[in-house]
């Protein structure tokens, strides 16, 4: 076991997270060759074993993204998910040392497969794959985990890693989503949940049904992906949900939390269960919302971003005072 150090404050290694800019100007298309990869401090498949070495002799900790394939309407990348995860994972490693594994793509999307390039895998493939991912860290002795999850369709299969890890091995594990959400600030340009303001016939805001692919991803992916994003394909979808669950909307948008559950329970479902609700049957583009896209902003992906990293490092803070890398 290495000797354990003070949690150290950020070394003299360049963190180098790409610029939104770094492609602008540049057909794709016309390219021979793909472009240069900036090396990410603490980003484990950018990383040499002599730095994972280093690393942990100043912390115990892994962020492991858990994202999706899966199609995200007309503008944006099948690895949207994936991307943004691993994208905020980056920026918390950077703020405080915290080593970032990321371990598969794909995530439980079968509701999606009626879009091309959506990837879906069992959810108990998933969870087996990231338990025996933490595994083969333990070994190494990293021994607490901190499971991020990109895609709300991961939310059960998640909620089990933790729990397996936690029950079946020495490490410790924690959902990094439910644990910041206490710390995180909250005020104006914070996602919208269910419903997303889109202005009325008066020019007045009204909340409108805004979820898969919607102004929020979107938004998220123009600050953390933005040559990924192709606002110029956007446009509203055209939504055709079961008459009982297109009743439930305004409850849904008036914000009843007993109508939401409602909601989704049934909302957004694999075709074979016969709800109707597979992304394909319910929306013309894949996005399920009725809002444009395009309404998306990259301020706003810039502050829900900001707000989630400043308390996932408060959490990771807190966490090292009662529990001090080395500790057990």
């Amino acid at each position: 076991m290495l000797r354990f150090a003070t949690v150290a404050a950020v070394t003299a290694t360049a963190v180098l997270i790409p610029s939104s800019t770094s492609a602008q100007g540049t057909d794709p298309a016309s390219a021979t060759e793909p472009p240069p990869i900036a090396k990410v401090r603490n980003y484990l498949p950018h990383m040499t074993r002599p730095e994972v070495e280093d690393l942990f002799t100043r912390t115990d900790m892994v962020i492991i993204p858990v994202g999706a394939l899966e199609q995200h309407g007309t503008h944006l990348p099948i690895g949207t998910d994936h991307l943004n995860g691993v994208e905020r994972a980056k920026r918390v490693a950077y703020r405080t040392d915290v080593l970032v594994a990321p371990i598969l793509l794909p995530g439980q999307s079968p509701y999606h497969m009626g879009f091309a390039g959506t990837v879906t895998l069992p959810s108990t493939l998933i969870q087996e794959v990231y338990v025996e991912a933490a595994k083969s860290l333990i070994r190494h002795g990293f021994k607490r985990f901190l499971i991020l999850n990109a895609h709300g369709g991961n939310r059960a299969i998640t909620t089990f890693i933790v729990d397996r890890i936690n029950q079946e091995t020495a490490g410790i594990a924690v959902d990094l989503g439910a644990v910041a959400g206490p710390l995180t600030e909250r005020g104006p340009g914070a996602d919208a949940g269910a419903a997303g303001a889109g202005a009325d016939a008066g020019g007045q805001t009204a909340p409108v049904l805004d979820r898969h692919g919607g102004t929020g991803e979107t938004s998220n992916s123009l600050y953390l992906i933005p040559e990924l994003v192709d606002l110029d394909a956007a446009y509203p979808a055209e939504l055709t949900m079961p008459a009982h669950l297109e009743a439930m909307v305004p409850e849904v948008l008036a914000g009843d939390p007993t109508a939401l559950s409602v909601f989704l329970a049934e909302g957004l479902k694999d075709e074979s269960t016969g709800k109707g609700t597979s992304s394909a049957e319910l929306s013309s583009t894949g996005v399920w919302g009725v809002r444009d896209p395009s309404e998306g902003t990259a301020e706003r992906g810039r502050v829900t971003t900001e707000r989630f990293v400043d308390a996932a490092v408060r959490f990771i803070e807190r966490w090292n005072a009662l529990r001090p890398p080395g500790t057990g």
